[in-house]
């Protein structure tokens, strides 16, 4: 499939009152002590919480070290703990899980960088010497980068349209804009719930990243829509893209909690052609997506 979808170019004690989603010894005090985790997605985004004590606790009630306050968070979902060969996250028993690196854990040691997913909720474990450079560093990635999925923001695709905009119409190269969004993703929301709703959007996101090329930007536009900015693409090179990145999510199973969720995409295509401002041609873009939608859904229009 990867090399198909190129071929067109070059080159978790649980607390009844949880909503249930479908879905010791310190022994190197210079790294412990300037431990930290930041909230790079959920309420607070970008709060900074050092790890000052030996156990932090993590959940929505008040009397928490950490406290995030969503409701598919338990009171006392989990803890952080130090111990002699390192830093762990623990779980608590909660109705929906702790998660490292999207995997589900009772308890793992964790590393820079790791990501601690509690409820909604997702948290950067950072250890280093210079923490404050750290932080800032990661401050800084989270203006450009979509905590979630992991792939760029709606910001940094407004700035790199701007420069290819301007380097393909000062050189005469072509340039295809993608605009497209999951199909009826309220409702995967309303049925399984909004960590299932999460779950599909950061597979989407994995799937489609393993095939976009690195002069090529894929980003989170906002909500269930995404963006594929494709430099030195022409239009009709970009809708065979398109249908073979169409036909790739529509097989891909999606699986949430045991249950099995439909996911399908619609997708539009716009050439830069005469388009001179950034905003005209993402227009042009999302309203190709819109028909694509009015048409059925799970297909592609332009350009």
């Amino acid at each position: 499939m990867a090399n198909e979808l190129r071929d067109f170019g070059e080159g978790h004690a649980q607390d009844e009152e949880t909503r249930v989603s479908t879905v010791s010894k310190i022994v190197d005090k210079a790294i412990t002590g300037e431990s930290c985790v930041v909230v790079i997605y959920g309420p607070s985004i970008g709060r900074r919480f050092p790890l000052e004590k030996e156990v932090m606790s993590i959940g929505r009630g008040s009397d928490n070290e950490i406290v995030i306050e969503m409701d598919n968070i338990s009171r006392a979902h989990a803890r952080i703990l130090k111990k002699a060969d390192g830093i762990y996250l623990e779980d608590n028993g909660s109705t929906n899980g702790s998660y490292v690196n999207d995997i589900e854990v009772k308890s793992d040691r964790l590393r820079n960088g790791d990501l601690l997913k509690i409820g909604g909720s997702i948290l950067k474990f950072i250890q280093g010497g210079n923490i404050e450079a750290l932080y800032h560093e990661e401050i800084y990635r989270m203006t450009i980068v979509d905590g979630l999925t992991q792939i760029h923001n709606k910001r940094y695709f407004l700035e790199f349209l701007d420069r290819e905009m301007a380097r393909c119409s000062r050189y005469d190269r072509p340039l295809s804009l993608v605009m497209f969004d999951i199909d009826h993703f309220k409702a995967v929301n309303d049925t399984y719930g909004h960590l299932a709703g999460d779950h599909v959007l950061k597979r989407v996101a994995e799937l489609v990243s393993k095939h976009v090329r690195k002069e090529e930007l894929f980003s989170r536009y906002g909500g269930e829509e995404f963006s594929i900015i494709m430099p030195e693409t022409s239009g009709d090179k970009a809708h065979i893209f398109c249908e073979k990145i169409r036909r790739m999510i529509e097989s891909t199973p999606f699986e949430f909690e045991g249950k099995e969720i439909t996911v399908t995409i619609s997708l539009g295509i716009a050439e830069m052609n005469r388009h001179r401002e950034t905003l005209a041609f993402i227009k042009a873009a999302d309203d190709l997506l819109y028909q694509a939608k009015r048409n059925g859904r799970n297909r592609v229009e332009g350009p």
